[in-house]
């Protein structure tokens, strides 16, 4: 019986950490194709590039802002310009937005890998 329940036990604490993720989380593939890890960092969640040209690059810090919802900033790595940015979790897709005085925004949509 010990034989059988200590790998199961181990199986439930694993499978456990990922139930209580927060859907943000994980490696995501940009509108451009790069792939992007979003993690937790101090409280909120960091957005960092994996591949591409501006690998190993933080691009973005967001805060929850409701259920799915995250508010925070987002920069372009290629003009390293930082704006407000909003992203919106919708099941395996992560639609992102930056704003320059809340008038000139700019959409796209990531897919979660």
């Amino acid at each position: 019986m010990k034989r059988i329940l200590g790998p199961c036990i181990a199986a439930l604490v694993l499978s456990a950490g990922a139930a209580f993720a927060d859907p943000i989380e994980g490696n995501w593939k940009t509108a451009s194709g790069e792939t992007a890890v979003i993690a937790p960092c101090g409280g909120d969640f960091c957005i960092k590039l994996k591949t591409g040209k501006h690998a190993g690059k933080q691009i973005g810090k967001f805060g929850v802002n409701g259920a799915n919802a995250y508010k925070g900033t987002i920069t372009d790595p290629s003009e390293d310009k930082t704006y407000s940015g909003s992203g919106k979790v919708a099941g395996r897709s992560l639609t992102m937005k930056g704003c320059v005085a809340a008038i000139f925004c700019r959409s796209e949509t990531w897919s979660k890998l």
